[in-house]
C-alpha cells in the first residue's frame, strides 16, 4: 500500500475525499472475476471496511483528518518503521525523510550479528524524490546510498538528527529468490505423497495418526514409491472439538501444534515413569485405546482426554528434573527462552480456556470469558499466570515434545534419503476465538471477514468467517509476527505450501452484515511479504509452493515466479477455453502438479459422482442442481476420456465412450497417474486416496455436521502399507511412472 506523493489540494467532495482515502488505506476500486465481469466497488462498501480500520468515513473532513494522519506518520518519521530490500544490488538505497532546512543527520546501522556500522550525511547529498507539507511544516523525502555491503538479515538502521530526533528502522536485506534444492534448480523433477497425518490408522496408535505413524509412513514412501517428501495437512494447534473446531485450515493457534499428533509412549518420561505405565496399561484406558483405533472416524474429544490424562502423568514426573536443573530440564528452559513471548501467551491462554470452562462449562471462547483475562496483559492476567505456574509450563512442556518428536521425524526421512523430507502447509485462516486473537488482535481487522468472491466453485461467493490481517500493524512492528510465522510453520521440513498465496496481495473482505457477494479487495505489501518470505526460505532451506488457485491476476504468477515460488497447479482446472484439460506439456515447469485437494473430490469419488451424491445427502443442493451437477459431470468424464485416448495413455482398444464406464478402472487411474507424471512441472503429489483409489474426500466445504470433515481415516493401516499385496500393486505403478518420467527420488543413493 505504497504512500502516493502529496499534491495539490486537499479533497473538495466527499467523493474525492473518499476515493483518495480508498486508494491510501489499499481498498481496490474495482475488480473483475472469473468470468470476466468488471465489479465496482460500492461507496457503502468502501465506507464499511474504512471504519473497521479505524477511519471516521461519515464526513468529508473525517476523512481528510484520516487522510492527514496517515501521510503525517509516514512523512514526519526520518525513516520507516520496517525497510525490506533486496541483497542485490548493492549499493543498498535507503529513503530518508527530513525538515525541509535539516543540515545533516547521522545514520548507525547494528547488524544483526552484532556489528556496527556508522556515517554522518548532509542533507544536501540526499537525491530528492518527494516533498510535501503538512501542518505547517515541510519535508522531502531523499534516497540516501550506503557505504558499506549489508548482509542478509534482520537488522537495525537508526537515523538521528542534528537536534537530538532519532528513528529506526528494522532493516530487513533479502535475496532475490527463494530456496530450491540443487537437483530441482538444474531442472530435474521430483514427487511426493500427501497425507491427512490424523487420518492414518495403524495398530499401535490411539486412534490418531501420529508423528511414529508419519515416520513409519515416509520410510515406506522413499522405499517403495520412491518419492521425495510428504506433504501434510497443517498441524497447527485446535481446539479439537465436533464437528466445529477440526478443521486445520481453522486453526487454534498458527504457531504451534496439535498434541493429538503426539505419540505419548515415545515420550522420554514415560518410559521412566511407572506411574504413566501402569495407567496407560491399565484396563479402561487399552479399551478406549482399542476403541478409538477402531472407530470409522478421528474422534478428536476423545483423543485429546486421553492424552491429555497420560501426559499430564508425565508432566508431573519431568516436575522432578524441573526442579533439580538436570540437563533435560536445561534443554526444556532453552526451549522456552527461544520461543519467547508467543509460547508464553499460547500457554498462559490454554491454561485460562482449561480453568475457565472447568468453573462454566458454558464458556468456550475468551470472548465470554471475565473481562480482566480477555487481555493478555492485564494484572489479572499475570497474576493467574503466577499462581498457576504449573498450568502454564505444562502446555509449554507438551509443545516441547512435539516439536523434538517432529524434528526427529523429519530428520529420520532425508536418513532415509528423502530428498525434501517434510512438506509442511500454511494456513491462512486463524480462529477469531482462539489464541492468536486474544494474544495478538492488534494484527486483526475487527469488522470485517475474509472469503472470496463468486466464481465456478461457489457461485454466491464464499465468507470464511475469519478477520482479514492488519497490514499496518505488522508493518510497524517490523513484519517479525509474519516472520515467526513462516519460520515455526517451515521448521523441521523442507517445503511449505503457503495456502492462498493470494493473501501476499490482496484478500477480499466482506463488511460485517455483508453477504460475501458485496465485499472488495483490499491490497497488502505484497513484495515486503515475498521477499521476507524468500528469506526465511534460504535460512531454513526449504522450497516454497504457493496455492494460487481462484481469481488470481496474472502479475499474481508473474511476481510470484520471479521470486522462485511454486505455482500450484490441479488437474481439474487446467483447461483450455473450449472446457478441454491441458495436456501436460501445457503445464508451467515452476510448479507443483496435482489432481485435486481436501475439497475437492478423490479421482475416484469424481469419477463416481461421489462428491455431488454427498452434496446432495448434506442438503447443499437442491434437486434441479444436483441434475446439472450429475450433467456436468458426464460431459466433464468424458473429456477425461478423450484426453487421456488423444494422449495415448490408454490402450487403443479400451472403451471411448464414459458412459459405460461407471466405476474408476485399473486403466483409468494408471493414465491419469501418468499424466500427472508426465507434466515437465518440478514438483508431482499425489494424494494418498488417489494413489489407493478411496472415493470420500476430507472436506465438504459448505457442510458442518452433514459430512464428517477432516475426520476420514486412511482404507489401509501402516501395516497393510507395509505388508499387502494391493498396496503393493499401487505402489509398483506409482513407482513405474517415477521411474519413466525421472521424478524418483535421487536422494537414496
Amino acid at each position: 500500500m505504497g504512500t502516493p506523493a502529496v499534491t495539490g489540494h486537499p479533497p473538495s467532495t466527499y467523493e474525492e475525499a473518499l476515493e483518495r482515502a480508498s486508494t491510501l488505506f489499499g481498498i481496490e476500486a474495482e475488480f473483475w472475476d472469473i468470468w470476466g465481469n468488471h465489479h465496482r466497488t460500492p461507496p457503502e462498501v468502501r465506507q464499511s471496511i474504512l471504519r473497521s480500520l479505524g477511519v471516521d468515513a461519515s464526513s468529508r473532513e473525517g476523512l481528510e483528518a484520516a487522510i492527514e494522519e496517515r501521510l503525517w506518520r509516514e512523512w514526519s518519521r526520518v525513516v520507516p518503521p520496517a525497510l525490506v530490500v533486496s541483497h542485490e544490488p548493492q549499493p543498498l538505497r535507503i529513503p530518508v525523510s527530513l525538515p525541509a532546512g535539516a543540515a545533516s543527520a547521522a545514520l548507525a546501522v547494528e547488524w544483526e550479528d552484532g556489528g556496527r556500522e556508522r556515517m554522518d550525511f548532509p542533507a544536501g547529498s540526499l537525491a530528492e524524490v518527494e516533498h510535501c507539507q503538512l501542518r505547517g511544516r515541510a519535508f522531502l523525502r531523499g534516497v540516501l546510498e550506503l557505504p558499506f555491503r549489508a548482509p542478509l538479515g534482520y537488522h537495525t538502521l537508526t537515523v538521528t538528527l542534528l537536534d537530538g530526533v532519532s528513528h529506526a528502522c528494522r532493516l530487513i536485506v533479502c535475496p532475490e529468490r527463494a530456496y530450491l534444492p540443487e537437483r530441482l534448480a538444474a531442472g530435474g523433477r521430483a514427487a511426493g505423497l500427501a497425507v491427512s497425518l490424523y487420518g492414518l490408522r495403524s495398530e499401535r496408535n490411539w486412534g490418531c495418526g501420529d508423528f511414529t505413524d508419519l515416520e513409519r509412513l515416509a520410510a515406506w514412501s522413499v522405499e517403495r514409491l520412491g518419492v521425495s517428501f510428504i506433504a501434510l495437512n497443517p498441524l497447527h494447534a485446535l481446539a479439537n472439538r465436533q464437528p466445529y473446531n477440526t478443521s486445520p485450515y481453522l486453526p487454534y493457534c498458527t504457531f504451534y501444534k496439535n498434541l493429538l499428533y503426539l505419540d505419548i509412549e515415545r515420550v522420554p518420561d514415560f518410559a521412566s515413569s511407572p506411574l504413566a505405565c501402569r495407567a496407560a496399561r491399565c484396563r479402561r484406558v487399552q479399551e478406549e485405546v482399542r476403541a478409538l483405533r477402531a472407530s470409522e472416524f478421528v474422534e478428536y474429544e476423545r483423543v485429546q482426554a486421553l492424552k491429555l490424562r497420560i501426559l499430564r502423568i508425565l508432566f508431573r514426573a519431568f516436575l522432578r528434573e524441573w526442579r533439580a536443573g538436570t540437563p533435560r530440564a536445561n534443554e526444556f528452559r532453552a526451549y522456552i527462552e527461544r520461543e519467547g513471548a508467543l509460547l508464553d501467551h499460547y500457554a498462559v491462554y490454554s491454561a485460562l480456556d482449561e480453568w475457565l470452562h472447568a468453573q462454566d462449562p458454558d464458556v468456550w471462547t475468551w470472548d465470554r470469558w471475565p473481562e480482566p483475562y480477555r487481555d493478555p496483559e492485564s494484572v489479572e492476567t499475570r497474576e493467574f499466570a503466577r499462581l498457576h505456574w504449573r498450568r502454564v509450563l505444562f502446555f509449554k512442556y507438551v509443545q516441547w515434545q512435539l516439536d523434538a518428536q517432529l524434528a526427529e521425524t523429519h530428520r529420520r526421512a532425508r536418513e532415509k534419503g528423502m530428498e525434501i523430507g517434510l512438506y509442511h502447509d500454511l494456513a491462512l485462516a486463524t480462529d477469531r476465538f482462539a489464541s492468536d486473537l486474544w494474544s495478538g488482535r492488534q494484527f486483526y481487522v475487527a469488522g470485517c471477514r475474509v472469503g472470496s468472491p463468486p466464481d465456478d466453485f461457489a457461485p454466491q461467493g464464499q465468507d470464511w468467517g475469519f478477520p482479514p490481517p492488519n497490514s499496518e500493524a505488522h508493518y510497524q512492528d517490523g513484519y517479525r509476527v509474519f516472520a515467526e510465522t513462516i519460520r515455526k510453520n517451515s521448521r523441521h521440513g523442507g517445503a511449505l505450501r503457503i495456502d492462498h498465496v493470494m493473501r501476499f496481495f490482496r484478500l477480499y473482505w466482506i463488511p460485517d452484515g455483508r453477504s460475501a457477494a458485496e465485499g472488495t479487495y483490499v491490497r497488502d505489501r505484497y513484495q515486503d511479504l515475498l521477499r521476507i518470505l524468500a528469506l526465511e526460505s534460504v535460512r531454513g532451506r526449504f522450497l516454497v509452493v504457493g496455492e494460487d488457485l481462484g481469481t488470481v491476476p496474472d502479475f499474481v504468477r508473474d511476481t510470484l515466479a520471479r521470486f522462485g515460488i511454486l505455482s500450484y497447479r490441479l488437474f481439474y482446472f487446467e483447461r483450455d477455453a473450449a472446457g478441454e484439460f491441458k495436456p501436460p506439456e501445457a503445464y508451467p515447469t515452476q510448479a507443483l502438479v496435482a489432481a485435486s485437494t481436501h475439497d475437492l473430490p478423490t479421482l475416484a469419488g469424481f469419477w463416481t459422482c461421489r462428491d455431488i451424491e454427498a452434496r446432495r445427502a448434506a442438503g447443499l443442493v437442491d434437486e434441479a442442481g444436483y441434475r446439472a451437477q450429475l450433467e456436468a459431470r458426464a460431459r466433464d468424464k468424458q473429456r477425461v476420456l478423450d484426453c487421456l485416448h488423444r494422449l495415448k495413455l490408454l490402450p487403443a482398444d479400451y472403451p471411448r465412450q464414459a458412459a459405460g464406464l461407471p466405476e474408476m478402472t485399473g486403466e483409468i487411474h494408471n493414465a491419469l497417474v501418468g499424466f500427472l507424471a508426465a507434466s515437465p512441472s518440478m514438483l508431482m503429489l499425489i494424494n494418498e486416496e488417489d494413489l489407493t483409489k478411496e472415493p470420500d474426500q476430507q472436506n465438504l466445504p459448505g457442510s458442518t455436521h452433514q459430512y464428517p470433515n477432516w475426520r476420514r481415516k486412511t482404507l489401509f493401516r501402516i501395516e497393510d502399507f507395509e505388508s499387502c499385496p494391493k498396496v503393493e500393486d499401487y505402489a509398483r505403478m506409482f513407482r513405474h511412472w517415477l521411474a519413466r518420467t525421472g521424478r524418483t527420488n535421487v536422494a537414496r543413493g
